[in-house]
């Protein structure tokens, strides 16, 4: 039951290439269509998607707060995707939210700049100027959510087992290294421990999901860890009924086996516009 996450470039041509992957394995395909139809079904609004998929934070503290939720709602479905298996997921930071699996199958696709400008200009009938454009910001959004929430260079290649340059490369090509690929042995080796290292994801997730929407909780700074189904809080809460409320969210989500409450309570609040 393989995973293959595909980061992409705007214009590089990864859709093609992941749709007539996933055909050519019978596996399904996790992208941004997918994503939309579970979130929404889920109860998000197109809004909230569009505000967390693949963006960095606003930097605006009144909003961050709930884009973070909604960007772990999104995350909770790609985990739960991958669960499955036999899975591609389509960005969204894929080899990064799985980066404690090691049977996940890691593929970037590439192009040349002007390339990739050339081919979102012909695609969506731009001038190539405003294509310019349009790959340019997207470039700098998707980087700068991989920097901002996984504190990772998007273009470092060692986060990534194939890197495809499509300036040379069919798609034929490309589908075929996908595919020779995930059958690598060492990634089959990987495989056992898969199933626990998911379920410690998606109970983090859920966890994370809870604090950050719950009425009772602000200005959330607390790190989950996950070991076995018991869930570790460290960090802070502005009060002891804050620091209890957390430890009950926390206990009250599925899987969850026991809480280590080590939150300490500090009253002071941080007013970061005041600095």
């Amino acid at each position: 039951m393989a995973i293959i996450t595909i980061s992409r470039e705007m214009g590089s041509g990864g859709i093609p290439i992941a749709h007539k992957a996933a055909e050519k394995l019978g596996y399904t395909l996790i992208d941004g269509e997918s994503i939309i139809k579970a979130a929404v079904g889920s109860g998000m609004s197109p809004e909230a998607i569009e505000k967390a998929d693949e963006k960095p934070p606003a930097f605006i503290e009144s909003e961050d707060q709930e884009i973070e939720a909604d960007l772990h709602k999104i995350e909770l479905i790609i985990l739960e995707a991958a669960l499955k298996g036999n899975v591609i997921i389509y960005g969204r930071g894929g080899q990064d939210l799985l980066r404690d699996v090691g049977s996940v199958f890691r593929v970037r696709i590439i192009a040349p700049f002007e390339l990739r400008v050339e081919r979102w200009a012909e695609r969506e009938w731009l001038d190539p100027d405003l294509a310019r454009k349009l790959v340019r910001r997207s470039d700098q959004q998707r980087a700068g959510f991989i920097k901002y929430y996984f504190d990772r260079d998007w273009e470092d290649p060692l986060g990534y087992d194939l890197v495809i340059n499509t300036e040379r490369l069919t798609e034929e090509t490309a589908v075929k290294l996908i595919c020779d690929g995930v059958r690598d042995e060492h990634l089959k080796e990987q495989q056992a421990s898969k199933k626990k290292i998911l379920n410690g994801l998606i109970l983090r997730k859920r966890v994370e999901i809870g604090l950050l929407t719950a009425p009772g909780v602000e200005d959330v700074n607390v790190e989950v860890q996950v070991t076995d189904g018991v869930i570790t809080l460290q960090g802070t809460a502005h009060s002891e009924a804050e620091r209890r409320e957390m430890e009950k969210i926390a206990g009250s989500c599925p899987g969850a086996k026991d809480v280590i409450n080590r939150l300490r309570v500090i009253e002071y609040r941080s007013l970061p516009d005041e600095h």
